[in-house]
């Protein structure tokens, strides 16, 4: 594995410059029995819908320890995984507990940035999750997180729009142009927006054409393959085809609105945007919303394994606390909280038969689609492989080059950053 130093070195540096710094006032203590201090924690959650319930939780950690005061940050999720990163390198401004996108995770404990959790306070009942939400938290034999929340993607469609047309969802890319078809007919309306500028979007075609970016067993580049040319060729006839329209910037904006508004009848996303949709207009009917797989490709239906785990910062001056403060936001109650008001799907397989779990429709669909999901790649390098993907997959959406152009850049970059790789 490639470092900058070692872990095992950059963790004594940090816990022994928080020891030099830290104040007892600021540590918090645990030798009257009772949690107290600072636990700053930074949520990278959807602003406006998502954030007010992880702040509202949080607040319930400091109603149980009235000595505890939670520092809520709410750090935009483009920009939170290289200013951890950079605040922890520098050793000054680092949360003692972060929201970390599942491939974030081995990156930030290969750099030694994680605290180990086995043996502490936040992976209480650590049986009880779910075996493939689990996956994304270890890192050589070690645990570094624990998983907070679980998704995948699917098709998200109008069920109005869908029926003035006389469609139900489609359940291939064939099916999905026919469909586009008959709404435009209808309606006038375009039948799906991809979103353009960003790669993760990109992955449901690439395993539908039986693609993947790398094969972590064998050390190898898959991307520039046969099926990730045909997963390129996938996306590219949908805008050319008129089936999709796209964008190269504003992705998630753009689509969002459109979807909401009733300008197109279909969207590709996941659990975290149903609270979002359901602000719409469209959608002031909440039944109106409409969720199927990911249309599949020539050679198999799948959609990526995503998801985020809370991990505590290594140089954390408030260690004790941080667990805590981790093991009661992937509580049992506090997903179920999440699944009732957000509709996000818990990491907890007890979580599931709570009453907030079993009443959201949308946790009841996402369920058997996470458990089906393929998983990506839990390498150090595993966030570094988006942005290579996303510059050829905007390219090739916008007719700046070719699906064969695009994937052997894509795999020349990869050959780049995964130092001995084939």
């Amino acid at each position: 594995m490639r470092r900058g130093i070692t872990a095992t070195a950059l963790v004594a540096a940090l816990a022994l410059a928080a020891t030099a710094c830290g104040s007892d006032d600021e540590t918090g203590s645990k030798s009257s029995g009772e949690l107290s201090g600072t636990v700053t924690w930074w949520d990278t959650s959807s602003v406006g819908s998502e954030d007010k319930v992880f702040k509202k939780l949080a607040e319930g950690f400091e109603k149980k320890h009235p000595k505890v005061d939670v520092k809520y940050v709410n750090v935009p999720f483009g920009e939170a995984q290289n200013k951890f990163k950079n605040a922890a390198q520098a050793g000054d401004g680092a949360p003692d507990v972060i929201r970390s996108e599942v491939a974030w995770t081995p990156d930030f404990a290969n750099l030694g940035y994680l605290a180990p959790l086995d043996g502490t306070a936040a992976l209480k009942n650590q049986d009880d999750f779910l075996k493939q939400a689990v996956a994304s938290t270890k890192y050589e034999d070690k645990t570094y997180a624990v998983p907070q929340v679980i998704d995948s993607m699917g098709i998200f469609y109008n069920k109005k729009m869908f029926e003035e047309a006389g469609v139900e969802a489609p359940a291939s890319l064939d099916d999905l142009k026919t469909v586009a078809k008959k709404i435009k007919d209808k309606t006038g309306k375009t039948g799906l927006y991809l979103r353009g500028d960003d790669p993760y979007y990109f992955l449901s075609f690439l395993y539908g054409e039986g693609g993947d970016m790398v094969d972590a067993g064998s050390k190898s580049v898959t991307i520039d393959k046969p099926e990730g040319v045909k997963a390129f060729k996938a996306v590219k006839a949908l805008v050319d085809d008129g089936t999709a329209k796209t964008d190269a910037s504003d992705g998630w904006e753009n689509m969002m609105q459109a979807f909401k508004n009733g300008d197109v009848a279909m969207m590709i996303n996941g659990p975290w945007a149903v609270a979002d949709t359901l602000t719409g207009k469209e959608f002031t009917d909440k039944g109106n919303l409409g969720v199927a797989p990911v249309p599949a490709g020539s050679a198999a239906q799948g959609a990526p394994q995503g998801g985020h785990n809370l991990a505590v910062y290594a140089g954390s001056k408030n260690l004790d606390a941080s667990y805590a403060f981790v093991e009661y936001m992937t509580s049992v109650d506090s997903q179920a909280t999440a699944a009732g008001e957000l509709n996000l799907l818990p990491t907890r397989t007890s979580a599931y038969a709570k009453k907030e779990a079993v009443d959201s429709e949308i946790v009841g669909f996402f369920k058997p689609v996470v458990e089906t999901a393929v998983e990506r790649p839990w390498i150090p390098e595993g966030g570094s492989l988006f942005e290579p993907l996303r510059i050829e997959y905007t390219k090739v959406l916008t007719g700046q080059t070719t699906p064969e152009k695009a994937a052997k850049a894509t795999g020349d970059s990869y050959r780049k950053l995964l130092e001995g790789w084939k």
